[in-house]
Parts: C-alpha cells; sequence; structure tokens
C-alpha cells in the first residue's frame, strides 16, 4: 500500500489519521507520507524512496537515526528487560550523569514526555511559592497542558486564535502572556501581577513557532524580574537541552533556572522527559513532599540506556562542537542560494529555520512576514520531489545531525537550489 491508501485507512481509526497533529500535512494540502524505515541521516518511504532527513524525529535525534553504539545498548537492555515499573540502577546511572555535569540540576526526576515534565515543574512552582499565575510567552510552546496553549507554538502555529478548545476559563486566568523581546511590556506585567506569579516559564532558545533567538540581554532580563518578584524561573529546554550544549541554553547564556524541563535527547530518541532543579523544590515531590507526580513507564529503562549512550558519546566525541561545525558550513553553502531568492535563514547550532526576508532578525511572532506559509507550501512540495523531508509546516524548525556529512549536506543544497527554482 502507498502512502494516500494507508493515510485513507488511518482517518478510520484515528482523529485526523494522525496521532499527533503536525503529522497530518494539513497546511500542506497533501497527504502525509508514511516512512517505513531510517538510518542515520535517512528516511525510507512505504514507497521505497529515500529522503535526507532533516527534521530527526523532531529533535532528538543528535546522533542520526538508529546510531550503532547507541543501538547496541537498546539491543542489549530489551534482551534484558522491557519495563520494571520498580527501582532499576539504569535511571541511577543517567541522573548521576546529569546532576555531576550541570550545577542547577541538583536533583531531577525521570517522566516520559515533556508536556509531563512541564506539567509538574509548574505544580511544582506553584506549591512552592503559594501563588498561581504563571507567565508565559507568545508562540513558546510548552506541550499540551491546559494552561500552556494560550498563544502557543507547534501544531497550533499560524492558527488566529493560538489556543485550544476545551480549556476552562478559570485555567486561562492563570496564565499571564507577554510577547517576546520586549522589555517595557514585561516590566509592566511584573509591576501589575508580581505578587501573584508562582514562575516565568520560557524556552530559552524559542524553537516551535520559527526559530525566533533571543538576546541574551532580554532573556537575563527575565530572569532577574522573576528574581526580584520572587517568581520561580522555569527554563523549558526540552528542544534545545543537549542539543546547543551540554548544558543548552542555560549553559551559553549564562542563567541559573530554578527549575529546568528536558526531553528529547535525554531519551535518545526514545519517549523520556525529565524535570529539575534545586534540591529544596525537588524536594517538595512526593514522596518526601506534598508536591504528586507518578508514572507507570517513567524511567523506562530501555529510555535510559539510550538517552545515556547518547550523551556519553556525545560527550567524548565533543559532539557539540561538531554539530556546531556542521551548522555553520550548511549555513555557508545554502545562504548564497537563499539570498537569490529572497529567502534567509536563522540557525542557532544544528536549529535552523528558512524564511522569507526580514529587515531584522525575527525574534516575535509578530515579525514573521505574512506570505510565509504560502511560500513554504511551494517549496516544501519541490523539495519533498528532491529527496529532501523537512518539517511539513511553514513555522517548524530543521535538526541537523553527525550523520549529516558533508556529502549529504552538498547534496541537500543542490537538490533546494532546484526547488527553489520551481516556486
Amino acid at each position: 500500500m502507498n502512502s494516500s491508501q494507508l493515510f485513507e485507512r488511518s482517518k478510520k481509526v484515528a482523529p485526523g489519521g494522525v496521532h499527533s497533529p503536525i503529522r497530518s500535512f494539513s497546511s500542506l494540502d497533501r497527504d502525509p507520507i508514511f516512512f517505513q524505515k531510517a538510518e542515520g541521516a535517512y528516511l525510507w518511504s512505504v514507497e521505497g524512496k529515500r529522503y535526507i532527513d532533516y527534521c530527526q524525529s523532531w529533535g532528538p535525534l543528535v546522533l542520526g537515526h538508529r546510531d550503532p553504539d547507541v543501538q547496541s545498548q537498546v539491543e542489549e537492555m530489551i534482551s534484558t528487560a522491557w519495563t520494571f515499573g520498580t527501582c532499576e540502577p539504569y535511571s541511577l546511572e543517567l541522573a548521576e550523569w546529569i546532576t555531576s555535569r550541570i550545577p542547577w540540576v541538583e536533583k531531577l526526576r525521570f517522566v516520559s514526555s515533556g508536556t509531563e515534565a512541564v506539567m509538574t515543574a509548574l505544580r511544582l512552582a506553584r506549591a512552592a511559592t503559594g501563588r498561581q499565575k504563571i507567565l508565559k510567552f507568545e508562540g513558546c510552546y510548552h506541550g499540551h497542558v491546559d494552561s500552556m496553549l494560550v498563544q502557543s507554538g507547534s501544531g497550533l502555529a499560524g492558527v488566529s486564535a493560538s489556543s485550544s478548545s476545551g480549556i476552562p476559563v478559570d485555567v486561562e486566568k492563570t496564565t499571564l502572556v507577554a510577547p517576546l523581546d520586549d522589555v517595557l511590556i514585561l516590566e509592566e506585567i511584573f509591576q501589575r501581577e508580581g505578587s501573584q506569579i508562582a514562575a516565568v516559564i520560557v524556552e530559552p532558545l524559542p524553537a516551535n513557532y520559527g526559530l525566533l533567538v533571543q538576546r541574551k540581554e532580554f532573556l537575563q532580563k527575565v530572569e532577574s524580574l522573576a528574581r526580584k518578584h520572587g517568581a520561580l524561573l522555569i527554563l523549558d529546554e526540552v528542544i534545545s537541552g543537549f542539543r546547543v550544549a551540554l548544558g543548552g541554553m542555560a549553559e551559553l547564556w549564562g542563567l541559573k533556572p530554578d527549575l529546568v524541563t528536558y526531553g528529547k535527547i535525554v531519551g535518545g530518541g526514545f519517549p523520556v522527559g525529565c524535570y529539575g532543579g534545586r534540591k529544596d523544590l525537588m524536594d517538595q515531590v512526593a514522596p518526601l513532599g506534598t508536591v504528586y507526580q507518578a508514572g507507570t513507564l517513567s524511567a523506562n529503562p530501555v529510555g535510559m540506556v539510550a538517552g545515556l549512550a547518547t550523551l556519553k558519546k556525545m560527550e567524548k566525541e565533543k559532539g557539540w562542537k561538531t554539530l556546531e561545525k556542521i551548522g555553520q558550513s550548511f549555513e555557508e553553502k545554502i545562504r548564497p542560494l537563499l539570498g537569490h531568492h529572497k529567502m534567509e535563514m536563522v540557525r542557532f547550532g544544528s536549529l535552523f529555520w528558512c524564511h522569507l526576508q526580514t529587515p531584522e532578525p525575527i525574534r516575535r511572532v509578530s515579525q514573521i512576514p505574512p506570505q510565509q506559509k504560502e511560500f513554504f507550501k511551494k517549496f516544501y512540495h519541490h523539495a519533498l520531489e528532491k529527496g529532501i523531508y523537512l518539517a511539513p509546516h511553514a513555522y517548524e524548525v530543521g535538526f541537523l545531525s553527525l550523520a549529516h556529512t558533508p556529502t549529504l549536506l552538498d547534496q541537500t543544497v543542490q537538490a533546494l537550489g532546484k526547488a527553489l527554482q520551481g516556486t
């Protein structure tokens, strides 16, 4: 069966035929591709066509698909156990690895997704401060937690009302929203609501509504205002953590979060997330404290060994420096080509996003060109024809991995050049 036939079958048993909205290709006016195999930098569709993959499962695969060193650890673990539901040494080893290298993570707890990590971090912040309100930023996506689906990104990006149905009005009232890169409005919100804000949560590298690289000074201002008003600082590093650097954006920008959320890479491509931070805060989580959180499949041993193998290999091979070099090389090769077609690339480390040219760097949602969606649709179709798989949405970012060799980058630039000619 081909992808369209499989999609017709899937629509009969799953909402919209998918298990996550972004997979539907709905903004591209075409059926999604069904993939059956992956290795390194490649994906193979059910039709047997090979694509160079710049989505990498939305970011966790810094080593590429099915890295052999990670795969060997996974296969050994599967031959040992799939899940315990008990205490085991595998999560302990990964937790010790992380806490020994990231000073602001004094303790952590593993969960099964980034959404789950954010949900608990918010609950913990409210309990620790005795306050109810959370301040987030427009265009930042923090998973499908009720209170965070207010002017968010990801699959809702580009929708006129960027929130979800089914969220109680009382929940919406506990969420304050500020535009990114606007210190004056941020100060006004804190002046008015500061005594009621439990925490400020921010993607230090917003990457779900375009790649909105923030000024270091702005993020430092967010941190200082939170401290001044007694609010906790939560950094959502589900995407940027262990990708832009071992310590994520917190390391690069010199930030010190009270709580941090991780996902993606921490599980090596398996469904793993975690939240961590100051010891005094984390000790308020059950069974030591009164903040309840549990999960039958939390700290799944397969995800634990995959995550540890990935992080150890990245550290041993200085993978973060290599990813920066790969990103820099890709940018240098494609920038002149994009410029010829009045496009440009914004890149941070191994994350990138192509958009129509703008007079200044895009740091907030309102600066995204209104024609971005329609232009991207044409560009995307031509890129697929040339064997390049990008994230299937105009506002989603691309990801590089160590599997993207110079030869593959050259092939990609040539293919995208031909794709741009067809737009």
